[in-house]
């Protein structure tokens, strides 16, 4: 009788084993089946990429247009910008409904735009309440990604993010920030500017397709991201950030590889910007941007490196606008008015107050509320000391 009762827990254990097996052979082969889940619609609308695609509707010169661009969002010389922090939500964990979630957004968006038009930001944010994190949220909003449930990596410090497994074409199923950007725009009469992820630094981000290039990945999520801008230009938003903080982590290792590299990288960030008018800005941030300068706003990490990028800058002869962060967000430390007044000054002795941007040098989701409203206030209060004393 012993011995019948373990065949059977044998057997059924085997089932088991047997089912989750198939299971999982079925999963592996699913993301491998390129060919299958290709997208010759993407794949014809790559191929149309021409060298013309990354210079957008108007073709004014370059070092003219951040200047027309100033003029129509008419804000002070040295325009005060910066990106808040998201704010984590119990959605995921099943512990608020859809709609109180939606309604959770809609407080945190107005809270994060008042608190900007109260210390006296020129170009606000919405704030990002909705967003997990910088890739991911759009990463699960594209389709051709697939991720881990548990495979968790170190970012930086404690932070951990899942990368993804880029697994077919990727495109946009729908508008994926529009809508939270135009909802805070209806409540403020000051700009609002949208913030995206870049092509480049979510590719690099992820774990890339192996059966096609990392080129003709970056540009089809380009395109993707391309849809996504000309969405936010038509909502009205006035300004849009296609963020490239991890474009420098491709490089290849032999420097004599790195033109091939940016040239691509650089144009997937080109065709992902270009379909907007002259009448639109296009920020970005980077990390690390001595070897980077695209004809655009740019906003760098310069307290790091004690403002020697400020030079590299003014060495190449840059005379586009420009956002050298005035205080380093990965610290916890307040900085002083004073202190950022004189970081202020040095900047002025090499940028025209004209181009300058006034920010921080990233966003803002690693530090708390306290802090962030602390530095934030001294920020403004320092802009407008060198607007009195330095336009």
């Amino acid at each position: 009788m012993g011995g019948q009762s373990y065949i059977l827990r044998y057997a059924q254990t085997n089932a088991a084993i047997t089912t989750a097996l198939e299971a999982n052979r079925t999963s592996i082969a699913k993301p491998r089946g390129f060919e299958k889940n290709s997208d010759d619609s993407v794949r014809k609308r790559v191929a149309s990429v021409t060298p013309t695609s990354a210079r957008g509707r108007a073709h004014s010169p370059p070092v003219s247009r951040p200047r027309g661009f100033l003029a129509c969002l008419n804000p002070p010389p040295l325009l005060l910008v910066h990106s808040l922090k998201p704010r984590s939500t119990r959605l995921s964990k099943g512990e608020i409904t859809e709609e109180e979630y939606e309604k959770f957004i809609e407080k945190e968006t107005k809270s994060a735009v008042r608190f900007q038009e109260r210390i006296g930001l020129d170009l606000l944010v919405h704030g990002e309440p909705e967003r997990n994190d910088l890739v991911q949220y759009f990463r699960e909003r594209l389709s051709g990604f697939v991720f881990t449930q548990n495979a968790w990596v170190q970012f930086y410090g404690s932070r951990y993010v899942r990368p993804p497994t880029i697994v077919s074409d990727v495109t946009r199923k729908e508008p994926m920030t529009v809508r939270w950007s135009k909802y805070a725009q209806s409540f403020t009469s000051k700009p609002m500017k949208g913030m995206l992820t870049g092509p480049v630094t979510i590719l690099n981000w992820s774990f890339p397709r192996v059966d096609i290039s990392r080129e003709i990945q970056a540009q089809q999520l380009a395109l993707a991201l391309r849809d996504e801008v000309i969405d936010l230009e038509a909502a009205g938003i006035k300004a849009i950030q296609v963020d490239e903080p991890a474009l420098r982590e491709g490089l290849p290792l032999r420097r004599a590889d790195w033109n091939s590299y940016l040239n691509w990288a650089g144009n997937s960030f080109k065709l992902s910007t270009a379909g907007v008018g002259d009448h639109t800005q296009t920020h970005s941030h980077f990390c690390y941007s001595d070897d980077i300068f695209p004809h655009l706003v740019i906003l760098i990490e310069a307290p790091k490196s004690d403002l020697k990028l400020i030079n590299t800058f003014r060495h190449y002869g840059y005379s586009n606008n420009i956002g050298p962060g005035v205080y380093d967000v990965r610290s916890p430390r307040v900085p002083g008015n004073v202190e950022i007044q004189e970081r202020l000054k040095a900047m002025l002795a090499y940028l025209d107050q004209s181009l300058l941007y006034v920010n921080p040098d990233c966003g803002l989701k690693t530090r708390g509320w306290k802090e962030t409203e602390a530095s934030l206030i001294n920020l403004v209060e320092a802009a407008r000391w060198a607007r009195q004393n330095h336009a």
